[in-house]
């Protein structure tokens, strides 16, 4: 489907990847395999690709471009490339649903933080003198 040298490019076709089947491979070798969440997507080239734990942090640094690839299924996929190794990642969400995930995410974190300062602003209601009989 094609090739992507430019980092900014890569970093925007990351970016909206959340959970990946990922396939890491050297000279067509198997070296590891599993699913994992995309935890962060940077450049920085003091800073390493990191795959541990079910857990993806990328260095698009760390990759001389990208491959996009397509299945006999008709989904995309990515493959990472750096001279002999591949680091490929088969998306197993949809950008639509990374966005509704961290929009219900934040949505959350807002009703909580709502509740924490509701329960706050009672008590210290509760433990004003000013209003005892």
């Amino acid at each position: 489907m094609g090739i992507v040298v430019n980092k900014l490019d890569i970093h925007r076709l990351l970016h909206d990847l959340g959970r990946v089947h990922y396939i890491y491979t050297q000279d067509h070798k198997l070296l590891s395999e599993g699913d994992g969440d995309i935890m962060e997507i940077f450049a920085n080239s003091q800073r390493s690709t990191l795959v541990t734990n079910n857990a993806l942090y990328l260095n698009v640094d760390s990759f001389d471009y990208l491959e996009l690839k397509q299945s006999p299924q008709q989904e995309t996929y990515f493959d990472l490339i750096q001279e002999q190794m591949c680091l490929r990642l088969i998306p197993l969400t949809t950008p639509l649903q990374e966005r509704r995930n961290r929009q219900f995410n934040v949505t959350v974190i807002e009703a909580m933080m709502d509740q924490v300062l509701a329960a706050r602003w009672d008590a210290e209601i509760d433990d004003d003198p000013s209003d005892s009989f």
